[in-house]
């Protein structure tokens, strides 16, 4: 998986994962592809700040998915342990934390599309990281 960001021709920027840069090509010339906030359909990506390389070497000298997959459990790990689960609370409680009601903490949570829309029009920063999934049960 890869996410690229996007911004729509009215500059709306946002974000979408994709299996690979081919099924992000294969959805844009299908006019799969629209903006959130404006439902445009002409989609482009952009130069993103963060870039992982998926043909980097992994511990036993794999190249596979695998590796991206430790770095994306080595980063959830990090994620878990430094931040508060607020669960389907998550607009609410930095809603909340932004305007002084709550403490100021690091919380973790999902919200829906339109409570994204809220957050980012209330000035309020967030990230969306993929939970990665489960491939070994020792210790847990």
């Amino acid at each position: 998986m890869i996410a690229f960001d996007l911004r729509c021709d009215q500059d709306h920027n946002f974000e979408a994962w994709f299996q690979d840069g081919e099924a992000f090509e294969a959805q844009k010339e299908k006019g799969l592809l629209t903006c959130p906030v404006c439902g445009s359909n002409n989609v482009r990506k952009t130069p993103s700040a963060v870039a992982v390389r998926t043909r980097s070497v992994g511990k036993d000298g794999d190249t596979s998915e695998a590796a991206l997959n430790e770095m994306l459990n080595k980063i959830y790990t990090e994620v878990k342990k430094n931040t508060e689960d607020v669960g389907t609370a998550f607009a609410q409680e930095a809603l909340k934390i932004h305007y002084g009601v709550a403490e100021n903490r690091n919380i973790r949570g999902v919200a829906t599309s339109e409570e994204e829309k809220t957050l980012k029009e209330e000035g309020i920063s967030f990230m969306k990281i993929p939970v990665p999934e489960k491939t070994s049960t020792k210790g847990h």
